[in-house]
């Protein structure tokens, strides 16, 4: 299973593997304050796109069509996850503010998607 959380939200034991999914560190967490499994660079959006949608410059729908072109280059590391996935939880850590409208929902799908 595949699921988001804020890395501001405390820690659970339903987490299971907690990844990183920004590509940028997290304001106001130490690194050592961090739990987290693994920081996953590969799979957040470029900082050119991640840009371009906080600056408005593009919306959201927009945002994802880019995003998961993006990702299509990145397969490796997402089938690597999405197989992890379906051993055990998967918890994609970000710091969005929106919580329904941000790149770990998509990437959460994408995922999802690999999977058989």
């Amino acid at each position: 299973m595949i699921q988001c959380k804020r890395v501001y939200d405390p820690v659970s034991a339903d987490d299971g593997y907690r990844v990183l999914v920004d590509r940028l560190w997290p304001r106001g967490i130490r690194k050592e304050a961090l739990t987290h499994d693994e920081w996953c660079k590969t799979l957040t959006p470029s900082n050119e796109l991640r840009k371009a949608f906080h600056s408005e410059v593009i919306d959201f729908p927009t945002f994802c069509q880019h995003y998961r072109a993006e990702l299509e280059n990145n397969l490796e590391d997402g089938k690597r996850l999405a197989a992890l996935g379906l051993q055990q939880t998967v918890t994609l850590l970000y710091a969005a503010t929106n919580t329904q409208r941000n790149h770990a929902r998509v990437l959460a799908e994408w995922l999802s998607s690999l999977t058989p």
